[in-house]
C-alpha cells in the first residue's frame, strides 16, 4: 500500500508542479501549476489551444474562433482588437493566451496589471507553429497531446519540403485584398509556404509585411500565377479583375487560383492543408514555365 501512495502523490506533484516557458516576445511566463482556466485572444490562438488537447480549459475565446467546431461553443470576449475587458476578467483565467501583434498593446497592458500571466504568440516561421504547441501544452498541462500533434507536424512539414525541394521556381502574385490590392511581403508566413512549394513571392522585398500594390507593378512582375485567398463570400474571389490583363502569364495560362483563407491565413496545423494546396497550385503553373 505504501508504494500505492508513493505512486499517487507522485502524480499529484506533477500535475501542479510549476511550469515555466518562453513566449514569442522573449518573456518567461511561470505558472504555479498547469492552467485550467484559458482566455484566447485570436482565433488561431484557439486553435493551437484544442490542438495541443487543452480544448477543454478554455473558458473565453474572441470573435471567429469557430475551428474545430466545438470552439463555437466557447463564451465570446469581444474581437481580437476589441476585447470586452469586463466579460474578461469575469471569467476568471489563470492564463490569457493573446496575438503580440494583432491584440491592441493597452489592452495587453492592462490584462497585465490584474497580474494574470499572460503569453505572447507571435508565429512566423512555419516551425512556430510546432513550438507554441509545445509550450502552449506545457502551460495547460496537456504536454502528451501537444507534444503528439507537434511531431505529427513536422512530419507533414517534412514530407512537403521533401517532395517539392528541387522543383523549378515559380513566381507568384499572392492576394489577399483585391480593392484596394493588397498582399504579403518575405517577413509573412505564407511567403515561406509558397517557398516551401517552389515558388517566388514577387512582392517579399517590401518592408511592409501587408504591402499595398498597383496593378502596374503586378502587370510589371508578371507571376506565373495568382493565389488569391481573400473573401469566400465573393463569386470570382477577387480574381475576375485580372481577366483583361491576358498579357499576364497567369492569365494567358489560366493560372488563377483561390485557397480558402482559414487554411492558409492561420499559424496553426491547417497551414499544411492550405500549403499542399498551393503546392498542387504551383506544380500546375510549372507546366507552363517559360
Amino acid at each position: 500500500m505504501k508504494w500505492q501512495f508513493l505512486i499517487v502523490l507522485l502524480i499529484t506533484s506533477q500535475a501542479t508542479a510549476a511550469v515555466s516557458v518562453v513566449d514569442d516576445a522573449g518573456r518567461t511566463v511561470t505558472l504555479a501549476q498547469p492552467a485550467l482556466r484559458i482566455v484566447s485572444l485570436a482565433p488561431h490562438v484557439t486553435e493551437l489551444l484544442f490542438a495541443a488537447g487543452a480544448g477543454n480549459a478554455v473558458v473565453g475565446a474572441v470573435r471567429y474562433s469557430d475551428f474545430p467546431p466545438e470552439a463555437k461553443q466557447v463564451p465570446m470576449v469581444g474581437d481580437y482588437n476589441a476585447l470586452d475587458l469586463e466579460t474578461l476578467l469575469s471569467l476568471k483565467p489563470d492564463l490569457i493566451v493573446a496575438w503580440q501583434s494583432g491584440n491592441p498593446a493597452s489592452a495587453i497592458e492592462r490584462l497585465l496589471k490584474f497580474n494574470i500571466p499572460v503569453f505572447l504568440s507571435e508565429p512566423r516561421r512555419l516551425e512556430d507553429i510546432a513550438t507554441n504547441l509545445e509550450r502552449l501544452g506545457q502551460l495547460a498541462g496537456t504536454k502528451t497531446s501537444a507534444d503528439a500533434a507537434s511531431t505529427e507536424f513536422r512530419r507533414q512539414l517534412q514530407r512537403l519540403r521533401a517532395n517539392y525541394a528541387a522543383k523549378p521556381l515559380v513566381t507568384v502574385f499572392y492576394q489577399i485584398w483585391d480593392r484596394p490590392l493588397i498582399t504579403l511581403n518575405g517577413a509573412h508566413m505564407i511567403s515561406a509556404v509558397l517557398e516551401l512549394c517552389g515558388g517566388k513571392n514577387l512582392f517579399s522585398d517590401l518592408p511592409v509585411l501587408a504591402p499595398e500594390v498597383s496593378m502596374e507593378s503586378v502587370l510589371k512582375a508578371d507571376p506565373a500565377a495568382i493565389i488569391a485567398s481573400g473573401s469566400a463570400s465573393s463569386e470570382d474571389h477577387g480574381l475576375g479583375q485580372w481577366a483583361r490583363w491576358t498579357s499576364l502569364q497567369a492569365v494567358r495560362n489560366k493560372q488563377l487560383y483561390f485557397v480558402e483563407p482559414d487554411t492558409i491565413q492561420r499559424s496553426t496545423p491547417r497551414i499544411l492543408s492550405g500549403a499542399a494546396e498551393i503546392c498542387r497550385v504551383l506544380e500546375s503553373a510549372r507546366r507552363f514555365r517559360q
